[in-house]
């Protein structure tokens, strides 16, 4: 059970709260990505899954069957967030999310560059899938929160509401709210997990209030009759 944790919180963690703690660096050689043009997302790191597309604003991933919409001016990071660079001692300084054999990120986007520093909170939605294989006991998607609920308390972020499930269209996912005071503001997360095609995929909203938040979750739907196989 415990390296089922230990090895959890490796991209759950990452990709839940990659937004607050990634690096400015990461992305500081990196050009504005538009998302109002039809681009290839970075390949999936399982064949098996679609990496999915961007197509006038709109992210889909048809193996998943579902799509999220990405709002006007915000800028990509999915290759960035991916990306793997090795620092000169041979030790990795890749970005959080490093892609490996069991998962990658799929959609990262953001209300403005990650290097761009304001006062606001910078809204973001990242979606990530990793291999269930990863985790021999992970039968139910809120299983998926246990060890990430610690790390956001470590982080400085508050539950709001335990998991509890959150139907969209015609899909059932779990759901965690988490809050944290950034100065005198409040960074606002909810994150939403299922299980498919042998894969748990986080679908991450950040915002700085509860109206960005969830008119972003607003964005997201699901193909009818489209039935990805869960576990």
């Amino acid at each position: 059970m415990r390296i089922f944790s230990l090895r959890l919180l490796s991209l759950s963690f990452v990709v839940a709260f990659a937004l607050v703690t990634v690096s400015a660096e990461l992305f500081s050689q990196a050009s504005s990505s538009s998302s109002q043009h039809v681009r290839k997302v970075a390949p999936a790191a399982n064949s098996a899954l679609d990496a999915g597309t961007v197509t006038n604003g709109v992210y889909r991933n048809k193996s998943l069957g579902l799509s999220c919409k990405i709002p006007a001016a915000w800028v990509l990071r999915t290759e960035e967030m991916n990306s793997g660079d090795t620092a000169e001692d041979g030790s990795d300084t890749a970005s959080p999310a490093k892609t490996d054999s069991a998962g990658r990120v799929l959609l990262a986007a953001f209300s403005r560059p990650p290097e761009a520093r304001a006062e606001d909170v910078n809204s973001s939605i990242v979606i990530a899938a990793e291999s269930v294989a990863t985790y021999p006991g992970l039968k139910e998607a809120a299983q998926y929160f246990g060890p990430l609920s610690e790390v956001a308390k470590a982080q400085g972020f508050t539950e709001v509401e335990e998991p509890y499930a959150f139907v969209v269209g015609t899909r059932t996912l779990a759901r965690e709210d988490f809050q944290k005071d950034v100065g005198s503001r409040v960074m606002r997360q909810s994150t939403l997990v299922m299980l498919a095609r042998g894969w748990a995929v986080s679908i991450t909203f950040i915002g700085g209030t509860e109206n960005e938040v969830e008119e972003s979750i607003g964005g997201l739907s699901f193909v009818v009759g489209a039935k990805p196989q869960s576990h």
